[in-house]
């Protein structure tokens, strides 16, 4: 949440969906709000160091663990569900401010206890208002994630993932397994394994092999020449496996198939690589996708695309009910499609800001110095855009698909190092340089080329971008004084 949102809040006061505290060392106290907020119809907030007269007052975080906090309240609150603790800073004071998503496993109870919210009062609910919330329930179909899964218990869980996920949540300190060495336990308390079956959630999440069930959870891949969708693929996978070490593969083929550049600081040595794209935004967008995903449309699932001037992830499933781009722009209260799905990567650490990841990503990209990145709506589901650098884009237009004659397809990398292979035109090139530089136009002629266009895309700035020419003005590149000469690595090509 954004001080200017909580700034707003306290304009407007409390209401349904918002509740100002002056503490919050007391679960007792915020269980039955939250426990309310759940069982609403769209989430809330609860923001601690505001006193009675919407005086911001802070909190003393020397006597207060926002992760302690986080996970007295995940015990204590059924069924399990994502709950987000975060400090901000506001007018030099500490807040608290606890998130709450929109429940969609209704009725909540906190400590046995089910709460409802009227306006701005937090009560029990009556016996009328529960049979109501469980016939509610009940008249809904189930989620695709809460199905039983036929996979077997014994014989498909993947024990290493599940070990993974152990460790993963001990470390992060939000949820306290009864017996961590217990397997039947520990995905009991992940909400994943009921009434002796594996859910659809708990397959996808720690089974060997899920495509094998379910082929719609694997995630194509593929990364293009052009601007466009074309057949020519220099690199293209479909993975599949347990969802975490999927994300893995999927981030790496990302990182694989993207331009880096190189830099050294001031009064250092050490070379520090930049990917075009941030890895925090690719990777929160990624982890949204397979949060949110629609798994039960078994035509759908997960592809990213990678062209010269973009990045594309695409999720089957439309956007939520109450979420739209704009609201993604702005930020907004999570609602869950899968919230068992991302309770267990929200308790593994993947999932930092319930409802933020959209911000995040957009801070990224302004910090990375990138446009800002778009959601939308498509035929086939959900789609986040990320666009590269306008001075990328352009460079990444005068590269060829393929170099003509050539059997080297061009990778995407802008580095300071790259391969000792070269094309055959930039080895024509090299061998027509004489003296210490030489303008444009004689190279051209030496060549006995007449395409500007292609002499340029094909030869200059391949032979640039390899290291083995040069501009004798680096900071005028347009000028019409401007010419080439080799470098010492073009002329170790030479002889070699």
């Amino acid at each position: 949440m954004k001080p200017s949102e909580i700034l707003g809040f306290l304009s407007l006061g409390e209401g349904q969906n918002i509740e100002f505290k002056t503490d919050c060392r007391d679960p007792k106290i915020l269980g039955p709000i939250i426990c309310g907020f759940l069982n609403s119809s769209a989430g809330g907030y609860i923001i601690c160091g505001i006193n009675e007269k919407y005086e911001i007052n802070g909190v003393d975080r020397s006597t207060l663990s926002p992760k302690d906090l986080e996970r007295t309240l995940a015990e204590d609150i059924t069924p399990k569900t994502l709950i987000s603790v975060q400090v901000q800073l506001l007018r030099q004071k500490d807040l608290l401010v606890i998130e709450v998503p929109a429940g969609k496993d209704l009725p909540y109870a906190f400590r046995d206890v089910i709460y409802i919210r009227e306006g701005t009062a937090t009560k029990k609910a009556d016996v009328a208002t529960i049979r109501d919330m469980v016939l509610r329930r009940q008249a809904e179909p189930e989620r695709w994630e809460r199905r039983f899964s036929d996979a077997s218990i014994e014989r498909d869980i993947d024990e290493r993932e599940l070990h993974a996920a152990i460790t993963d949540i001990n470390k992060t300190e939000r949820f306290r397994f009864r017996d961590p060495d217990n397997k039947i336990a520990v995905l009991e308390d992940l909400a994943i394994f009921k009434y002796g079956h594996l859910t659809n959630g708990g397959d996808i999440l720690f089974t060997k092999n899920p495509a094998l069930r379910y082929p719609q959870i694997r995630v194509r891949v593929a990364r293009f020449f052009s601007g466009k969708t074309d057949d020519r693929y220099p690199d293209t996978k479909s993975f599949e496996g347990p969802l975490v070490p999927l994300l893995e593969d999927v981030i790496g083929f990302i990182q694989r198939n993207t331009p880096t550049s190189s830099s050294f600081k001031e009064n250092s040595l050490k070379r520090e690589d930049k990917n075009l794209y941030p890895s925090f935004a690719i990777r929160e967008g990624l982890i949204n996708a397979f949060a949110h995903r629609d798994y039960s449309d078994f035509s759908g699932g997960i592809t990213v695309n990678i062209y010269l001037d973009r990045l594309e992830i695409e999720n089957s499933g439309r956007f939520p009910e109450g979420v739209t781009p704009d609201k993604l722009v702005t930020g907004h209260i999570s609602v869950l499609r899968n919230p068992d799905i991302a309770h267990v990567l929200y308790l593994r650490g993947f999932m930092e800001k319930a409802g933020r990841g959209s911000l995040m990503i957009r801070e990224a990209c302004t910090d990375h110095g990138l446009p800002q990145p778009r959601w939308s709506e498509t035929d086939r589901g959900v789609r986040l855009t990320f666009f590269a650098p306008e001075a990328t884009q352009e460079v990444n237009k005068k590269i060829p698909r393929k170099y003509p004659g050539s059997t080297q397809e061009v990778t995407q990398e802008v580095t300071q190092e790259v391969t000792q292979e070269v094309t055959q035109e930039v080895r024509r090139l090299l061998t027509v340089f004489k003296g210490d530089s030489v303008s444009r136009k004689d190279l051209q002629l030496s060549l006995n080329l007449k395409d500007d266009e292609y002499f340029r895309s094909a030869y200059i700035l391949p032979a640039i971008q390899a290291g083995l020419i040069e501009m004798t003005l680096p900071d005028k590149p347009r000028s019409s004084k401007q010419k080439y000469r080799i470098t010492p690595k073009g002329q170790s090509h030479i002889r070699s």
